[in-house]
């Protein structure tokens, strides 16, 4: 028996369980460490009652959210995943990033000021957010810093990208600003596969967000069924917009039919989603 051998082998073996014990021990801790932001005692109740719903802890292991990470939320909207990322990132030692208004812009109006100066002072609390760092973002906004992202997430946005007609300038901008290796998490209503392009109704089909991804220079790398929802029959009066948490029950402005089934909408819960996550190549 060539004992060498035997020793070099065993040495080996065991760096190996060291190393898969440290793996998973890292990969336990970053668990605690989403489950805590999202257990954030600043959360409202609302936002707490959609995580039935949008799966928070579930979607950032699933994407790769890590430690250290410099996050960029596109599109915040009412900052409910704001509310989990910012403080993630502070507990974490990472960098928070959203997009907001272009003040830039000359032909900005005063609501999308207003709108940006509520939505910072909403987030205000370092204590709480750690920095939260806003930048600009629009049609005539300028690039995105290069190569400064690790994560980026864009959710439910992808529709009104399609309506304006800015999905592929919007992913390339997104592409150059991401660190090679970085990931563009994405969550999505999802239309039916055979679904008429010119039909806004909130929902994409799964191809058409994975096309037009991949095209910017993203590679697919997975997807999840965390936010499948089977009740969701895609057909509503009110597109997706009938569903929770808007709830829109009639046409903008009138008034509510006494016939319509609110109750019914309400039972099928948030639409069914496509839950998918992206990665920028190294080279």
């Amino acid at each position: 028996m060539n004992f060498r051998k035997v020793i070099a082998s065993a040495a080996v073996a065991a760096f190996a369980m060291v190393a898969a014990g440290a793996v998973t021990a890292a990969a336990s801790k970053n668990e605690v460490a989403i489950e805590s932001a999202v257990a954030g005692r600043w959360r409202s109740a609302d936002a707490r009652e959609r995580d039935q719903f949008r799966h928070p802890v579930d979607a950032l292991e699933f994407w790769g959210l890590k430690p250290g990470a410099t996050i960029l939320e596109i599109q915040p909207g009412g900052g409910w995943w704001t509310e989990i990322l910012a403080p993630y990132a502070r507990a974490n030692k990472g960098e928070f990033y959203a997009t907001a208004a272009d003040l830039s812009d000359p032909a900005l109006s005063e609501g999308a000021k207003k709108g940006r100066a509520d939505f910072a002072a909403k987030y205000a609390d370092a204590a709480v957010y750690g920095k939260v760092n806003l930048v600009n973002w629009g049609a005539k906004a300028a690039p995105l810093p290069a190569n400064k992202f690790d994560f980026v997430m864009l959710t439910r946005g992808f529709h009104g990208w399609a309506r304006a007609g800015s999905v592929d300038k919007n992913l390339a901008d997104v592409f150059q600003a991401t660190k090679p290796g970085g990931v563009l998490a994405i969550e999505q209503h999802r239309a039916k596969p055979d679904q008429d392009p010119s039909v806004f109704n909130g929902y994409v089909p799964e191809k058409t967000v994975i096309d037009a991804v991949t095209k910017a220079g993203f590679k697919f790398d997975g997807k999840s069924e965390i936010n499948a929802n089977p009740k969701d029959t895609k057909d509503h009066p009110f597109g997706v917009w009938t569903l929770p948490p808007t709830r829109q029950s009639s046409d903008d402005g009138k008034p509510v039919d006494p016939s319509f089934d609110r109750a019914k909408y309400d039972a099928i819960g948030e639409s069914d989603r496509m839950t998918m996550r992206f990665v920028k190549p190294k080279k």
